[in-house]
């Protein structure tokens, strides 16, 4: 999976990618290739080059028994599609909690110096941030305001923790916006074309938003010049509402406009329901300072465009 070109930390580079059969694990691998390093996959899926679950400790310890690696990037989720109730995020709480500590203790058998791991900006709370545009040095996981919420939140929190403070190892963590792009919008599209997501009215409330190849170019950048022991916001530079974007991805393709019910009515699917009651803004002036990273698509509808001018050719 390497190639020739070299990239800003002049050597390439053996990383393993729990992750890398999912969406954001696939231009992950992409853009780690490009950029000249050399990716082993990791995950349950027969396409990996190593098998393994992330939650069984024993089975992964022995799968990456007698490999080295020079950098363990954890991007392993357990969602197949967006998830609408809290009990779909369970899953994947496990594996920021126990897959997170597993995969460390993988790294350091492999040698590995370098842990990047993703995470969310929910990590800053769910609910109404206001105006006010969060920076990495504001409180990360907070406690959440329901038992279902804290489930959500300590399992980010417990995941930034196990990143940044075990000793010996370069942590970084990553906390992406909403994803969006090839791969990730198609789901929505699906729902648009069968009419079968109606979405409620913004209010002024908006999300942080990002497109999977800018979050991957992130990822390199991290890998190559990330601080350790440092947190970095990853998001484009427009904050969008939930329905907002979703009428953009509607557009944009030529799909009928979701019907606009009130907020309330989305309850029964009380994960969505907990996302597009969320107002949030992050800056990602520390990525771009340290990292050296910009967004490409600085905006939802750029990103879209992109999106739909390459499946075109």
């Amino acid at each position: 999976m390497t190639t020739n070109q070299s990239n800003d930390s002049g050597h390439s580079r053996s990383i393993l990618l729990a992750g890398a059969g999912g969406v954001l694990g696939r231009h992950i691998t992409h853009a780690l290739t490009e950029a000249g390093h050399k990716v082993t996959g990791l995950g349950r899926g027969g396409r990996n080059d190593i098998q393994a679950d992330l939650t069984n400790r024993d089975a992964l310890l022995r799968a990456v028994d007698g490999h080295h690696f020079d950098t363990v990037i954890h991007a392993a989720t357990a969602l197949r599609k967006p998830p609408m109730r809290h009990r779909d995020m369970h899953a994947t709480n496990a594996l920021r909690v126990d897959g997170t500590a597993h995969l460390i203790e993988a790294a350091q058998a492999t040698g590995a110096r370098r842990f990047v791991a993703e995470s969310m900006v929910f990590g800053y709370g769910y609910g109404d941030h206001g105006d006010r545009v969060i920076v990495e040095a504001d409180t990360f996981g907070p406690r959440g305001r329901s038992p279902e919420l804290e489930r959500h939140i300590a399992a980010m929190r417990i995941k930034e923790q196990l990143t940044l403070n075990t000793q010996g190892l370069d942590g970084i963590a990553l906390r992406f916006g909403l994803f969006y792009g090839p791969g990730g919008t198609d789901a929505l599209l699906s729902m648009l074309r069968k009419r079968q997501l109606p979405v409620p009215a913004d209010h002024g409330r908006v999300l942080p938003w990002i497109d999977l190849t800018d979050a991957a170019r992130a990822v390199v950048a991290a890998v190559e010049r990330g601080r350790p022991g440092q947190a970095y916001n990853i998001a484009d530079r427009t904050p969008m509402g939930f329905g907002t974007h979703v009428r953009c991805v509607a557009e944009e393709f030529g799909l009928p406009r979701p019907l606009t019910v009130p907020l309330w009515l989305m309850r029964p699917m009380s994960y969505a329901h907990t996302v597009m009651s969320t107002t949030l803004r992050v800056s990602t002036a520390k990525a771009e300072r340290e990292l050296g990273w910009t967004p490409a698509h600085p905006a939802t509808r750029d990103g879209l465009a992109a999106m739909r001018a390459a499946a075109l050719t």
